[in-house]
């Protein structure tokens, strides 16, 4: 069983990031300074209200801002989300976060696990290590 970590707990660090408005809905934009934390163009497992799914990490078209510009049920459709539907959007409303507003994202597990949650609130996680390379590989083929 794997074990539960508070958002507050000092081996999570969070990051600040802003929800901007995009043609097709919202993204979080990551300022340059944190980006080390996020890897980029890679898709990570991100919670929202306890529930895991997956979302891609991009590199900004300028300057060396990170963005994530959805969150999908499987990372397939983080991928390449066509005509999915971005449960991103869905919780930026249920929370009232406006354009413009934070959200923090909690690094769980650099890499792999990635948290969501409004400014004042607390989150738990079920913290794990991530695969293994040659197993994460094996996934990617299997996908494919």
């Amino acid at each position: 069983m794997a074990d539960r970590i508070a958002s507050d707990h000092p081996s999570v660090q969070t990051v600040r990031s802003t929800c901007t408005e995009t043609a097709t809905g919202v993204k979080l934009e990551v300022p340059a300074d944190d980006r080390d934390a996020f890897p980029t163009d890679e898709v990570v497992r991100v919670v929202l209200d306890g529930v895991e799914l997956f979302a891609r990490v991009e590199r900004a078209l300028t300057g060396d801002e990170l963005s994530v510009p959805g969150v999908y049920e499987t990372p397939d459709l983080a991928r390449d989300p066509g005509g999915a539907s971005d449960r991103l959007t869905e919780w930026i409303d249920d929370h009232g976060v406006s354009t413009g507003g934070s959200v923090l994202i909690d690094v769980v597990e650099p890499e792999f696990l990635y948290g969501l949650r409004s400014p004042g609130e607390t989150a738990y996680y079920d913290a794990r290590e991530p695969p293994t390379d040659s197993l994460s590989e094996i996934a990617r083929d299997l996908e494919d």
